[in-house]
């Protein structure tokens, strides 16, 4: 590796560990957790899919979306059977890449992805209003004036530094900073320390202490298919950004087993499952981090905090913190999808807004299952709309309809229409060399058809069938001469 790709990846690493921090503790305690269950679980899983995953400079740890799902879990049966979950949900996620079932991803329509990403964005941003009240007091140990003027100067330094020098990523150099701003002018302003006490040991190995039994495996089951399912998604839909922004290919099938296999190790460990953060993937990019090791550096950082570095990690200002996250949400949010809102089918910015809207409100897999849904139903009907039939008369008498389109569940009743038995003439013959045939409902149509013309007295004979349309209606025993 390069000394100048070394040092980038190595500043981009522990940046993006300054951000980590706040974020697992806060979906810990989210979770009814201890803050070090987080962290653990953000050492392990940042480090091991940094390591062994498909996407380099992609960035997975304790997210708080996959908090959300087992908060419910945690409350009726304890840290133990989280831990068994997590476990379980890892195997799944294993499973998942094994099969190569990670190309399913290409099924996310597009405006469906910028719907994700502007719904992150917006959450990223929502969180750190969290960060600006403790109970019942707005800014409780911290001034209004104080809070909002270091988080302004952090997001003013992560913007202008770039125009003045990049030999060092800007969001490092703003909490560096503002922390040392704190620190020597005594400014009262609350810290990581206020959110927790970061101190520990090492991790240790223990399988999760509960019955392994089928009763166990009823309570855990449903949770861990649901947690697998939200961090898949969530890190394919990541991979894809990362994709895109670094311009290059990352492997989605090996990435589901890295991730799977780091969950699994974070279970018996003692840690939080977890995915791709997508926030923390946006500041290691940003940063300059390309390579694997940018996040071995964040991940092992997280361990080091825990075991030696604490006095000094927990006086980092929460301002500093929240200021950078400001920015990351702004460079999160597709800006484009609103500037091209006017230019593109009304039914795309429809998906783009109902899938942001449902990303805030409810969950990720929600939202996205959602948004395929809708994309589906929306080309589902554009296609049935792009049937039609050309007629024409014959020398002999005869009628002939050259058909156009995709003959399927939507369009089978256009199909139908453009025929008119009772008025035509005794033969019909139907074109197909333009018409393709999906389904069983396509075949079911071909038949009413028929019937239809048989009734009349009539004969219909069809041409110029593919050979995958006569291998459907040979197969449903529908007749084509």
């Amino acid at each position: 590796m390069k000394p100048k790709r070394l040092r980038a990846d190595v500043l981009a690493g522990l940046t993006t560990s300054f951000a980590l921090l706040p974020e697992c503790i806060a979906f810990a305690l989210v979770a009814h957790l201890n803050p070090l269950m987080g962290l653990y679980g953000a050492f392990i899983i940042c480090t091991l899919t940094a390591l062994f995953g498909g996407r380099p400079g992609m960035v997975s740890g304790a997210a708080g979306s996959m908090a959300v799902v087992i908060v419910a879990l945690v409350v009726q049966q304890g840290v133990q059977y989280l831990l068994a979950t997590v476990l379980l949900g890892g195997l799944i996620m294993m499973a998942f890449g094994l099969l190569r079932l990670g190309k399913l991803v290409r099924m996310v329509p597009h405006p469906v992805m910028l719907g994700f990403v502007n719904g992150l964005a917006i959450i990223i941003a929502l969180a750190q209003l969290e960060h600006f009240k403790s109970g019942e007091d707005w800014l409780s140990g911290t001034p209004l004036y104080l809070m909002t003027g270091l988080v302004a100067l952090t997001m003013a330094i992560v913007y202008i530094l770039p125009r003045l020098t990049k030999a060092v990523p800007p969001a490092l150099v703003a909490i560096l900073g503002v922390g040392l701003l704190v620190y020597l002018f005594g400014l009262p302003t609350r810290t990581l320390g206020d959110m927790a006490h970061i101190a520990g040991g090492l991790p240790t190995f223990a399988l999760p202490d509960i019955p392994w039994n089928l009763d166990t495996l009823r309570i855990i089951a449903p949770y861990a298919i649901l947690m697998a399912l939200v961090g898949l998604l969530e890190t394919l839909l990541t991979l894809n950004l990362t994709d895109e922004i670094t311009e290059t290919r990352g492997y989605p099938d090996r990435e589901c087993v890295a991730l799977g296999a780091a969950n699994v190790v974070s279970g018996v460990f003692g840690g939080m499952g977890g995915c791709a953060m997508i926030g923390q993937t946006v500041i290691n990019l940003s940063s300059g981090g390309r390579g694997r090791l940018s996040g071995v550096v964040a991940g092992v950082l997280i361990l080091l905090f825990i075991l030696f570095l604490s006095p000094l990690i927990e006086r980092i200002p929460l301002a500093a913190l929240v200021g950078v996250m400001f920015v990351v949400s702004q460079q999160t949010f597709a800006w484009a999808s609103l500037r091209v809102a006017n230019k593109v089918p009304l039914n795309d910015v429809l998906v783009i807004i109902a899938v942001t809207t449902i990303t805030v409100f409810t969950d990720l897999a929600t939202a996205v299952l959602c948004g395929i849904i809708i994309a589906a139903l929306n080309f589902a009907w554009q296609q049935a709309r792009e049937l039609y039939a050309d007629e024409h008369l014959e020398s002999d008498g005869s009628k002939l309809y050259r058909l156009h389109g995709t003959l399927f569940f939507a369009s089978t009743t256009p199909f139908l229409n453009q025929f008119d038995p009772a008025n035509d003439p005794q033969k019909v013959t139907l074109d197909c060399r333009h018409l393709s045939f999906v389904d069983y409902s396509a075949i079911a149509a071909l038949k009413t058809l028929r019937e239809r013309y048989a009734k009349a007295g009539k004969h219909v004979q069809v041409f110029h069938l593919s050979e995958r349309c006569k291998k459907l209606l040979k197969r449903a025993g529908v007749d084509h001469d």
